[in-house]
């Protein structure tokens, strides 16, 4: 992911008021490692049940980020739970998802319409992705096929990220 400037985090946000942007807590920029996140995901520090995630542009020609204001559905869901991130899908790391609710974007999201999934709480989908893979997922031990499943996996969490914002995008 290309590094982001706090101008071009608060101007992605497309479920969110301009004053919801603002008010945002933004995580320290600086000190994350860019090459190795897929997206940008945080939980407010300020305000806990508030997360975001900047997803990059899909489309080649399109750097443009899209980012999406998530709300934890109840204070009891913000307690670790078991499951299955619907972004990341690691099957290791499932003792920390929490159910995630989107307002659409647009005039759906001022009628109330969400759109709500299962992710890691601390949004570590890019650090799940990368990790070695278990003998059960290549079949042998072969660095050839570790790397292979480790970018079908980043390549998956792109695509259902994206997705997930297209969800919120979308109009219907």
């Amino acid at each position: 992911m290309h590094p982001l400037t706090e101008k071009q985090i608060r101007a992605s946000f497309v479920n969110a008021s301009r004053r919801e942007a603002t008010q945002a807590t933004l995580p320290e920029l600086a000190a994350l490692d860019w090459d190795r996140l897929d997206y940008l995901g945080w939980v407010d520090r300020k305000a806990p049940l508030l997360a975001y995630a900047v997803v990059p542009g899909t489309a080649p020609d399109d750097d443009a980020p899209t980012g999406v204001l998530l709300r934890a559905t109840d204070p009891a869901l913000r307690t670790r739970r078991s499951g299955v991130c619907a972004w990341c899908e690691d099957v290791v790391h499932t003792d920390d998802v929490s159910l995630y609710v989107a307002r659409r974007a647009g005039a759906a999201g001022r009628r109330g319409n969400t759109v709500g999934t299962l992710l890691c709480t601390e949004f570590l989908c890019s650090r799940n992705v990368r990790r070695r893979p278990t003998l059960a997922e290549t079949g042998r031990d072969d660095a050839d096929l570790r790397a292979a499943v480790i970018e079908r996996r980043i390549q998956g969490l792109r695509e259902r990220s994206a997705r997930f914002v297209a969800e919120v995008l979308r109009t219907a």
